[in-house]
């Protein structure tokens, strides 16, 4: 067997392989010799079928097969060898015609290699990195949210505004019969807020759902449909309110604040706006990073400029799916997939130079962290270190999700490598400022 290259360009190269019949000849004769052991043909005893006819059936079919396994075995190794950077896989040059019994069978393959990639990460742009401040806006409904909370409820013998009332929501004929609990604030217009107002606990009144609550998903979970369904609900239903309820919102104390954090860590109003806002923040990070990453992704494939094998990579899309693609459609999908190929280039040449691999060790501690948050959700606080093994080894255990942690701890080195590295300008913003700043609307 030989194997020689010819590059035709710096990205494509054509591998020929040459096989003798002494390459494969005798392992094709031990398999027919086992179908001639086995071989069930009408007017012939099992086992004594001629190997004549064993050949003529079987004979070719067989040596395409060894011969196919030979290549492909040779090929990778060859690849690994000459530690060659494929984009894609060979791409074998298609022959008329096969001869196999020719004293020596040849056979090309291209092969597409992937650039040579030079990644500047301090770009001449700086990229913008938002960091989210919670406004006192957000401090105060937070607050007061976890007032109303820690708050209690008295029962009240009328309905009125600030109220929470329990309701009885009924149209028989539309199969509507929910009990759903709404703020009086949330009802919509005078109208129907003077209709509340005048009736009385358990009292029905027929009111209309167009225009009925301040927003249409209260709407939906009041009626109990979804967000589709609401073109479709009847014009009027039967509401009756059967509890009103005036929410007392917990006091501002040192009870209040050791019920919502580690007793004795704040001590006043101002310390406890100070946690809220930290906690806050803390939540948006996720966001920003996001968006950091995303931005620093489209700015590096902008600015690192590289060659690919493209007809290489269209003819490779024509036939490595299930169905071949006629070349409009391999032409397309190679424009939708390749930013994602340069990306993947990217990234790679960060990973290599800059030593970003993910070890075991890591993935091991990273999948323990997960572990004892997902844990805690559920007040199991202090996980002994067996259970916590025991559970990342069935993760492990599954292919997809070791690959899912794994890809996500590379988004987090990398991120933190970009946060360390990249030519970043931290712009500190509130929610809407940022929403409408970075997407271009609010949200």
């Amino acid at each position: 067997m030989q194997i020689t290259r010819t590059d035709v360009d710096a990205l494509n190269a054509k591998v020929a392989i040459s096989i003798e019949q002494v390459d494969f000849t005798s392992k094709v004769e031990t398999i027919l010799k086992d179908y001639k052991k086995n071989a069930n043909i009408p007017g012939f005893r099992k086992g004594h079928v001629p190997m004549g006819m064993i050949k003529k059936q079987y004979e070719t079919a067989v040596m395409a097969e060894e011969v196919n396994k030979l290549l492909q075995e040779s090929l990778t190794n060859y690849i690994q060898e000459e530690k060659l950077e494929l984009l894609g896989n060979p791409l074998p040059v298609i022959q008329d015609e096969i001869d196999w019994k020719a004293e020596q069978l040849s056979f090309e393959f291209e092969l597409g290699f992937a650039p040579n990639v030079d990644v500047n990460i301090k770009g001449k742009k700086a990229i913008t990195q938002f960091q989210i401040e919670a406004d006192k806006k957000m401090i105060d409904e937070q607050l007061n949210y976890l007032q109303k909370q820690y708050g209690k409820l008295e029962a009240q013998s009328s309905i009125n505004e600030g109220f929470e009332l329990t309701l009885s929501i009924i149209n028989e004929e539309a199969a509507i019969n929910t009990t759903p609990t709404i703020e009086f604030d949330q009802f919509k217009g005078k109208k129907n807020k003077d209709a509340l107002k005048a009736a009385k606990l358990n009292e029905a009144i027929t009111v209309k759902t167009k225009g009925l609550f301040t927003e249409d998903h209260i709407t939906a979970r009041a009626l109990g449909v979804t967000a589709d369904a609401l073109a479709d609900i009847p014009a009027e239903v039967s509401l009756t309110v059967t509890e009103a309820n005036k929410r007392i919102l917990a006091e501002l104390d040192q009870e209040l604040f050791d019920k919502l954090y580690e007793p004795g860590t704040v001590k006043n109003v101002t310390e406890l706006k100070a946690k809220i806002k930290d906690g806050i923040e803390k939540q948006f990070v996720q966001q920003t990073d996001q968006k950091l990453l995303n931005d620093v992704t489209e700015s590096l494939i902008d600015a690192t400029k590289f060659d690919l094998p493209k007809e290489f990579l269209i003819r490779w899309l024509q036939n490595s799916g299930e169905q071949p693609l006629t070349e409009e459609e391999a032409i397309e999908e190679y424009n939708k997939s390749e930013k994602g190929i340069r990306y993947q280039l990217i990234e790679g040449s960060l990973i290599k130079n800059h030593d970003l691999q993910v070890k075991f060790e890591e993935l091991q501690s990273f999948a323990k962290d997960m572990i004892k948050q997902q844990m805690a959700q559920y007040g199991q606080l202090n996980p002994a270190d067996k259970e916590l093994d025991d559970i990342a080894a069935r993760i492990f255990s599954n292919q997809e999700e070791t690959k899912r942690l794994s890809d996500q701890l590379m988004s987090q080195k990398l991120l933190e490598f970009y946060k360390e590295n990249a030519n970043l300008k931290l712009k500190k913003v509130n929610y809407e400022a940022f929403v409408k700043e970075a997407y271009g609307s609010a949200k």
